[in-house]
């Protein structure tokens, strides 16, 4: 998959300017194994890269006019790099404008390019094709240009582009696992100070499978605003009922007892769903580190109960997909991933047993829903990274 992907951008590179690439890079989309809706909420998370990724084919022109072909889109744009970068109609094109202005902001010398992209990330499924295509320009750029960029800066320019040029107000969660990946590795990352560490993830006998319900409601914004200020809410009135709670770090189960009834029911479970959240990343890299998957597959379902029923952004169709597993004996545990309302399932499944439980599921959602079930099977792979390109041998000049 990864090397037809090469070798199917490196040939439109070829067949637009008539040369092979000065460089390859692959930028990888990410899954999150546990820690949703905490990220601003002063909890931690537990992402990784995957091996699905966004292919760059890339090389430096002699003049600063850049030219940007979207291989699955089949579209091109071009522009001149020192025209002031501004957001256009386009908004895969308004990801690498966002990426370019934050470098040019930072003084960056740079030059014109052409590059062509291409893609495995399925778009729309919460796997960050978005950040992807920002790091995987951050780090060309970079590498391009010597520009002397560590990782984290590569991954807070994207991010800020995303604020900036497209207009989404997103964490760094996406940003950072996309930049930072490890093969078979998570990264355990406090979203406030980007401190992290590495947590072993070799699933040995079981594997992560990926249910897309192909659907995406519209209140994914609007919820997540709620969401946001239903926590403010409750964590301002625990502070003032308990002094020492500065973040919902130093919150417990007992202090929001006490309080249920000045919370009110609904505040109650929001902010309840977030304490038990941090505590359950922790507890899932503690079942990682013991290669305890029984319960690690536990507390993935444990999260998606408290999505749906206590945070309530979860909705029918991937409340049903993860039912829908919940007494196969293949299936340790299973959730929703991502922001809600839509997306897929993440699931723990034993290796081998996946292509049976795609065919069953994909049949009982059709049925219920009369929608086409995707599926995804996933690695935990490396972070962006450039891909070698093997030197041309004499006979193939």
């Amino acid at each position: 998959m990864k090397k037809k992907l090469i070798q199917h951008t490196t040939e439109h590179f070829v067949s637009n300017f008539q040369n092979k690439p000065e460089y390859i890079f692959l930028s990888p989309g990410r899954i999150n194994i546990i820690g949703e809706h905490v990220d601003y909420n002063d909890g931690f998370v537990l992402p990784a890269a995957i091996n699905k990724y966004i292919c760059f084919a890339i090389s430096k022109n002699e003049n600063s006019e850049c030219i940007l072909i979207a291989k699955d889109l089949n579209e091109t744009y071009k522009f001149d790099l020192n025209d002031e970068l501004k957001p256009i109609g386009t908004m895969w094109v308004n990801y690498i404008l966002g990426v370019l202005h934050q470098l040019k902001e930072k003084g960056a010398k740079m030059q014109g390019f052409n590059i062509v992209f291409s893609s495995t990330i399925p778009m729309g499924a919460g796997l960050s094709s978005s950040a992807a295509l920002e790091c995987g320009i951050g780090y060309a750029m970079n590498k391009l240009f010597d520009l002397n960029l560590t990782k984290e800066e590569i991954a807070l320019i994207g991010q800020k582009s995303e604020h900036t040029f497209v207009g989404v107000n997103c964490g760094i969660m996406d940003q950072f696992a996309s930049v930072f990946g490890k093969k078979n590795k998570v990264i355990k990352l406090d979203c406030n100070t980007l401190a992290y560490e590495y947590h072993k993830a070799d699933f040995k006998k079981y594997s992560l499978l990926l249910l897309d319900s192909n659907v995406k409601h519209t209140h994914l914004t609007s919820g997540y605003n709620d969401r946001r200020n239903e926590v403010e809410q409750g964590l301002a009135l625990l502070k003032q009922h308990f002094p020492e709670v500065k973040t919902f770090r130093n919150c417990t189960s007992t202090m929001l007892l006490e309080l249920h009834e000045q919370l009110g029911e609904i505040l109650f479970k929001r902010c309840h769903f977030v304490v038990k959240e941090i505590q359950r990343v922790q507890d899932a890299v503690d079942a990682l580190e013991d290669s305890d998957f029984t319960k690690l597959g536990q507390l993935m379902t444990e999260t998606h109960h408290g999505l749906s029923k206590e945070y309530e952004v979860s909705c029918d169709e991937i409340d049903f997909l993860v039912d829908a597993v919940q007494h196969e004996k293949s299936v340790l545990g299973s959730r929703m991933m991502g922001g809600g309302f839509g997306g897929c399932s993440i699931n723990l499944v034993e290796k081998g047993s996946e292509n049976e439980l795609i065919q069953k599921i994909t049949k009982e959602y059709r049925t219920a829903f009369g929608i086409e079930l995707k599926s995804y099977k996933v690695k935990i792979s490396k972070g962006t990274m450039e891909y070698k390109i093997k030197p041309l041998r004499l006979n193939e000049s």
